[in-house]
């Protein structure tokens, strides 16, 4: 396993430049959005930079407001490459959260119009089965460039989604919440029922249809 834990310090280019001066160009950023929701899929982003077209205020998406977060997304279109892979509601139940985040990497850097040397990821883990050359790193959205581009625009991607679907579903606050296990999530769940948007082996729900199961017998 080839990862460490980054220091806390703002984005930089730093990683991608040693990438590239020890042959490996070019480099993609890959994050993950929406691990710990309740409903909708997780989204993942791969994206690589040009070093002389970065935009400017790029950071982890946690750390950026909405109206920050909808700025930069185009910008980061505008001048780099990007790939955008999903994994469904069906692959997180059937694989688990992380071997579905894995997934929807492993499909976003499919995606990149260019095949990239070498893949910089946040975590500390490496996807299964990835054949080109990986570093995890360990809080990489708040250190790395490409992973922050990668995180904003996997969080664009999916906050789209739930509020397409919470178009589909009303009730739930999907354009609010995004699928997080809110209190109004939870009690709308309670109250609603379970759609077929919601993560079935995430504990809350779970719990939610044993309970009605329960009551049916």
């Amino acid at each position: 396993m080839d990862w460490f834990t980054a220091p806390m310090a703002p984005p930089d280019f730093q990683r991608e430049s040693d990438a590239r001066a020890q042959g490996h160009w070019p480099v993609a950023g890959v994050d993950e959005a929406g691990r710990g929701p309740l409903a909708g899929p997780v989204v993942a982003a791969a994206v690589i930079l040009d070093p002389a077209r970065t935009p400017p205020g790029l950071d982890d998406s946690k750390k950026l407001t909405v109206r920050a977060r909808r700025a930069l997304e185009p910008a980061i279109r505008a001048c780099a490459l990007v790939g955008v892979g999903v994994a469904s509601v069906a692959e997180i139940d059937s694989l688990n959260i992380l071997r579905a985040s894995h997934l929807a990497m492993q499909r976003a850097i499919a995606a990149l119009p260019q095949s990239p040397a070498l893949v910089l990821i946040d975590g500390n883990l490496i996807p299964r089965g990835l054949t080109i050359p990986a570093r995890a790193i360990v809080g990489g959205d708040a250190c790395c460039l490409s992973i922050a581009a990668a995180s904003i625009v996997a969080k664009i991607w999916r906050d789209r989604i739930m509020v397409d679907l919470a178009q589909q579903h009303p009730g739930y606050g999907w354009d609010r919440n995004a699928g997080y296990p809110t209190k109004s999530h939870i009690f709308a769940i309670q109250s609603l029922g379970v759609t077929p948007h919601h993560r079935r082996s995430f504990r809350p729900v779970h719990n939610i249809l044993y309970q009605d199961i329960s009551i049916m017998r």
